[in-house]
């Protein structure tokens, strides 16, 4: 039973709302199936197991997005999350979940006010020359605020929610708790590893709440394009960041629009599809640090055709191993090279049981697919999208480093072809991947792998007589 581990009364009030909320939009038997119901009577509150007519119409898929919506930011952010397991989640499932968004009605300035004295340490009309108290745009988790600073410098001033952080704590809480039933209890849903998306979860939203950590994604960020005057990245003012507020400039420009009003504007759409691709492909093939949201919003395009980007909450890692799989794969896509892709998924599976052979069928099918299309008719996203199909219909998962990934290149293709309808994303890609793959193999390359591998060996080396004693001695 659910309430067997909760620890404390103080969630039950939280816990009858979700119930609810789940019970009207269909989800009745996850009710039952978590022991909630049983919970809430035994606490004398009486649960209504009546859904209404119209959800009865209503397809699993928009049913569960709608009431992901109604339980508030923490169950938002929980399907954006989902929205990214490619994976996990066949097609019409994760576009049901991209319609997730933040932007949720503004908390008035008064109660806002507050968090803003206590988080500057100061009022802002004074801290700032000047203040404006109508938020620019109200998410789940901050509100942001645009403000001047004294020597000038228009700046935009983000600020945390009061009081979400105690009830985003609840809703992790009894996640955890229904992601541990759930497996234990549903051997189906095992495959879905609830656990470790609940955990994956916490993790992305603490660095969200942490806005001192997007900060320093943005220092970082300015740090590798510092001596590239194509792009920008907002400079964050520390005097007065930390984890609660986070103070950047604003980065002044195009965001969301059309072509043609680019074209208006003065800019090239094309010069900027181009631009923008090569930016995101440079921070994931040259950095392994990447923005992991480059959605339309997040990309401002800015005079003599320079690419600035924002909000940098959501970020990607990839370590030089998984840097260099990404460009083995990309390599072996293009090539139509069904060994290459083979030994890149099956590094990928790790200790995941896997038929080879069925895999293997898989993969030659898949490109088999591609055969008659030339290279430039190649869609990255539609290609990943395959991917993934053919991984999830293997019971294979994604590494989770790769997860963002994955989304951040798909995202980025329909950004391209906003931009400019003959936008070919694998253009981009192919430069980048020959170019790494001619660094593998200049002198100093093999000499530094070399090196690597003899010391590799002779640790082996140097390890095997003391663990024939321990053989000798099991």
């Amino acid at each position: 039973m659910l309430w067997e581990t909760l620890s404390v009364v103080r969630d039950l009030p939280r816990l009858h709302e979700i119930a609810s909320v789940l019970i009207r939009y269909g989800w009745g038997d996850l009710v039952r199936l978590l022991g909630i119901s049983g919970v809430l009577e035994r606490a004398g509150r009486v649960l209504h197991w009546q859904s209404t007519s119209e959800v009865g119409q209503l397809e699993a898929p928009v049913r569960i997005r709608r009431a992901l919506e109604e339980l508030g930011p923490t169950f938002v952010k929980l399907g954006q999350v989902l929205s990214t397991r490619v994976d996990l989640f066949p097609p019409h499932w994760i576009a049901e979940f991209e319609k997730l968004h933040s932007q949720v009605p503004a908390v008035p300035y008064e109660r806002m006010r507050a968090e803003l004295l206590a988080a500057l340490g100061g009022e802002p009309e004074t801290l700032f020359a000047t203040f404006d108290p109508v938020p620019v745009a109200a998410a789940s988790i901050a509100q942001v605020y645009r403000a001047t600073l004294h020597d000038g410098t228009p700046v935009v001033v983000k600020v945390r929610r009061p009081g979400i952080e105690g009830v985003i704590q609840a809703d992790l809480r009894i996640l955890e708790h229904a992601a541990k039933l759930l497996e234990s209890e549903v051997p189906d849903a095992r495959r879905y590893d609830p656990v470790h998306i609940v955990s994956q979860f916490r993790r992305s939203l603490g660095r969200e709440l942490d806005l001192a950590k997007e900060a320093r994604n943005l220092d970082q960020f300015a740090r590798h394009f510092a001596d590239d005057p194509l792009v920008k990245i907002p400079r964050v003012y520390w005097a007065f960041t930390h984890e609660r507020v986070n103070v950047q400039e604003e980065i002044s420009g195009h965001a969301g629009v059309s072509a043609e009003r680019l074209r208006a504007a003065g800019l090239d759409p094309r010069l900027l599809a181009a631009r923008g691709a090569d930016t995101v492909l440079r921070m994931v093939l040259v950095h392994g640090y990447f923005h992991a949201d480059p959605h339309p919003g997040n990309v401002i395009f800015l005079p003599d055709n320079r690419i600035g980007m924002i909000d940098f909450g959501m970020v990607g890692m990839l370590t030089d191993n998984r840097r260099n799989q990404i460009v083995d794969l990309l390599h072996a896509l293009t090539r139509k090279d069904e060994q290459g892709v083979l030994q890149v998924l099956l590094d990928w599976s790790g200790d995941s049981s896997v038929d080879e052979e069925r895999l293997a069928y898989d993969v030659a099918e898949l490109l088999q697919s591609y055969d008659n299309l030339q290279l430039k008719d190649v869609k990255v996203g539609a290609l990943l999208n395959d991917v993934t199909a053919l991984m999830r219909e293997n019971d294979l998962l994604l590494p989770a480093d790769l997860i963002l990934l994955f989304k951040t290149l798909i995202t980025l293709e329909g950004l391209g072809q906003q931009l400019d309808p003959e936008f070919h994303m694998i253009d981009q890609v192919t430069p980048f991947v020959e170019r790494v793959i001619q660094q593998r193999y200049t002198p100093g390359a093999l000499f530094a792998r070399g090196r690597k591998s003899l010391r590799e060996a002779l640790e082996v080396v140097a390890d095997l007589p003391r663990d024939l004693r321990h053989l000798l001695r099991d």
